[in-house]
């Protein structure tokens, strides 16, 4: 008999294939079915292949949506037409949604009906959408201020609520431009037509509206399908089950009551784009909201004609999955929806799923974006650690142990030995150095440097006492997992010395470019039992990273701080040192990614006959050196295409530079506190020329050098190094000074012919 179903099925499918086949081979197949066999094998395995693609946590990937036999086919159109007494289904329905939501309190068992969600698919959301902006604008009406149109509020709010969280998951996890392929409808009664929220309001039917409906667009169909419906949010008067905070029987049958129809509809469709058998169904008030998941195979549906609706019961108890998720505030006592909380996490993972059920897998996973949770997590401890300092007599230092974890206490006279967890210097302490290149280093530390960074120092070679060195201290690479604080070490000490390495290699030197002097790994007192050179005992020191450079400086942020903004002069050798710097990295494909007050030093030459001095770009640990390596965030100073998409273009390092030079020439930079309203103050910079009207107060060339940096944002053109080179070299040098001719890079790399008659000229008045 099933063997019998599948062919009816396939013939059914296959008929206008069959009308081009000669009469005489119809009749063969009406002796020997078994010739269509292979068309059914294939079908099922490419549709078996499109489903497993689209599995993802919350939609069923084995589903048997589409009907098997006419016969079947048939009953659910007969049952769509017949099912829509709500009343008479509710009734049938009630008593098994009230002893499976309730459970039994004497003997302590839990509902039976789950949550469709785990807690941890909600936090990972949560960290997800950390920075995406849901604005809702039109507030849910307050009971003590309610009016006589406020229904017409509410379904206005309602609205508004749903577009907002369908619009932001849109532009955060699928596509960031183009149409949204959604939109908002009402609806009264199953099968009725779809209206606009304020259609329904303008003929007077809003009384008859049950809710809203969330509609997939048709191409440039404009009449809507019952099988368009993407998912279903129900507004009642009230939706708690007395006091209790939990759903109401009557509000999860009425749920269920419209999520069969949803996939009645579905299975009755031509188009079969939705490859799951599975609905979403939100219930609101104005108060509160919950989420009900509908899913099972309408296949083993046994319809009862004379009674379609304790068919339906039937299969709900026996055949379907009903979830129900918690009860929670949507909105606040003003009227706006509690972003961040668990009732509209519940409603936008439901939103979530919906959307991947019509439109695939998004482009950027949950996953992948609550990673960077702990970067911004990373970023704001870095933020309250310099304002704390800033504003503190004492510095602020964190407590050098997580809790519940053992701390060895050693009571050695070293001086270095103060903490078990993290290695903190003073002024005089001697550092032994194992670098596997050049063998043991010893370094004095000399000071620590400004801005609490408790693992920058400055030190001396005990080789070399005369020369000051910047000396970088990592975490213990036990800690590297637990605490993300410490992740920033690693790439100030690992990725930096890597980055440098690479430099170093290809041939790269220059005056503006930090120098790597050692690098390796902290040799502790007493004995060490690491059973390999690269392993490490259980000593709390061993296998510390270290990296030494030169020179030293001071910071941009601690010089503006100090001594307010820049002159002309010294803003033009700013941009000048830093464009060199980024060029010789460009060189080997290296682009700092990270260029902010912090990370530009100044130095001066004290062996010369005058003082002089020149900048350099440090903290090379988030430069990117291919396409998967993810550049820092800075709100402030960061690109618009390193904020928008993560990554890096290629005038992403021009555009920060821009903004430092805003910043050093005293422009005025705003407190961002998300990603959203850092994109928003860049484009109305842009837009209003303010960055190149405060520059060009300063100096005709840099606003010059911002139009231009302007015209490449986010575009695929590299910034050409070489002209701004030569016009700022002119600027800043002078054609009367002593340097005049003087080539400002000092690269040591292979040039081409063609390349020498480029690079022979960065003076502005020639050789």
């Amino acid at each position: 008999m099933h063997k019998h179903t599948c062919l009816c099925t396939k013939v059914h499918y296959h008929t206008k294939k069959l009308i081009s086949i000669p009469f005489s081979f119809i009749y063969v197949l009406a002796f020997y079915p078994e010739l269509l066999a292979w068309p059914l094998v294939h079908d099922s395995l490419i549709k078996e292949q499109v489903i497993s693609t689209r599995s993802v946590s919350g939609i069923s990937s084995s589903s048997k949506f589409f009907p098997t036999s006419r016969r079947i086919y048939k009953g659910l159109k007969d049952l769509g037409r017949k099912f829509v007494d709500q009343e008479l289904f509710k009734r049938s329905l009630v008593d098994w949604v009230l002893e499976n939501s309730c459970g039994d309190h004497v003997n302590r068992e839990q509902p039976i009906f789950r949550s469709p969600f785990l807690i941890d698919e909600l936090r990972k959301l949560d960290l997800a959408l950390e920075g995406v902006l849901f604005q809702q604008l039109c507030r849910m009406p307050c009971s003590s201020y309610a009016s006589k149109g406020v229904k017409e509020d509410e379904y206005l709010a309602l609205e508004d609520f749903l577009h907002a969280i369908v619009n932001g998951l849109w532009r955060t996890f699928w596509r960031k431009s183009g149409p949204l392929p959604f939109f908002l409808s009402c609806f009264r009664h199953p099968g009725s037509k779809f209206y606009a929220v304020e259609k329904a309001i303008s003929r007077g039917r809003l009384e008859e509206v049950h809710g809203l409906a969330l509609i997939s667009k048709n191409g440039n169909d404009l009449k809507v399908h019952w099988d368009q419906v993407v998912e279903f949010a129900l507004f009642r008067k009230d939706i708690l089950s007395g006091n209790e905070l939990r759903l109401s029987a009557s509000s999860i049958s009425e749920a269920l009551f419209y999520g069969v129809h949803v996939l009645i509809s579905r299975s009755l469709s031509k188009s079969r784009t939705i490859c799951s058998d599975s609905v979403f169904l939100m219930v609101f008030d104005s108060k509160f909201g919950a989420v009900v998941k509908l899913g099972g195979d309408l296949s083993k549906l046994e319809l009862n004609t004379a009674d379609p609706y304790q068919s339906v019961v039937q299969w709900i108890k026996c055949h379907a999955e009903v979830h129900v998720s918690s009860v929670d505030r949507i909105w606040n006592r003003l009227g706006n929806a509690n972003w961040g909380d668990l009732g509209t996490l519940q409603v936008q993972l439901a939103t979530f799923y919906s959307i991947i059920q019509w439109n695939g897998p998004p482009r950027k996973s949950i996953a992948s974006l609550a990673s960077d949770h702990s970067l911004r997590l990373q970023k704001r401890r870095i933020e309250c650690r310099l304002a704390e300092n800033q504003n503190a007599i004492v510095p602020y230092q964190q407590a050098g142990h997580q809790q519940g974890e053992i701390v060895e206490l050693d009571h050695s006279d070293n001086p270095l030995i103060k903490n078990a967890t993290r290695l903190k210097l003073q002024q005089g302490d001697i550092l032994l150095l194992e670098d596997q290149l050049q063998g043991q280093k010893s370094f004095q530390i000399q000071e620590t440097f400004i801005g609490g960074n408790y693992f920058l120092y400055g030190a001396t070679s005990l080789d070399y006492p005369t020369h000051l060195l910047t000396l970088y201290v990592g975490a213990h690479p036990s800690r590297l997992e637990p605490s993300w604080e410490d992740m920033s070490l690693w790439y100030q000490v690992q990725r930096q010395t890597k980055v440098l390495n690479i430099l170093k290699q290809q041939g790269i030197s220059s005056k503006y470019l930090p120098e790597i002097i050692a690098s390796g790994r902290i040799l502790h007192s007493g004995p060490c039992n690491k059973q390999s050179p690269s392993g490490r005992c259980d000593h709390t020191w061993c296998g510390t990273p270290i990296l030494v450079t030169y020179p030293v400086g001071e910071p941009l942020s601690y010089i503006v701080a100090r001594d307010g903004p820049f002159s002309s002069d010294d803003a033009l050798r700013c941009c000048r040192d830093c464009l060199a710097a980024l060029r010789s990295a460009a060189t080997a494909n290296v682009q700092h990614g990270d260029i902010s007050p912090e990370n530009i030093i100044r130095v001066f030459d004290m062996q010369g006959t005058r003082k002089k001095f020149w900048y350099i770009p440090i903290s090379w640990g988030r430069a990117v050196l291919e396409d998967r390596d993810s550049p820092a965030i800075n709100l402030q100073f960061s690109s618009s295409h390193a904020l928008q998409h993560g990554k890096l273009c290629p005038a992403s390092d021009a555009e920060s530079l821009v903004y430092l030079l805003f910043f050093i020439c005293g422009g005025i930079m705003q407190q961002q506190d998300s990603i959203e309203s850092a994109l928003q103050w860049r484009e109305k910079s842009w837009a209003t020329r303010s960055i190149q009207q405060h520059l060009g107060e300063v100096s005709p060339l840099l606003k010059a050098f911002a139009d231009y940096v302007d015209s490449l944002c986010g575009t695929p053109y590299p910034v050409d190094y070489d002209i701004w080179l030569k016009r700022l070299n002119g600027a800043v040098d002078g054609c009367g000074s002593a340097d005049r001719g003087k080539m400002i890079e000092e690269v040591a790399v292979t040039l081409r012919l063609e390349d020498l008659a480029e690079s022979s000229g960065i003076s502005a008045c020639g050789i």
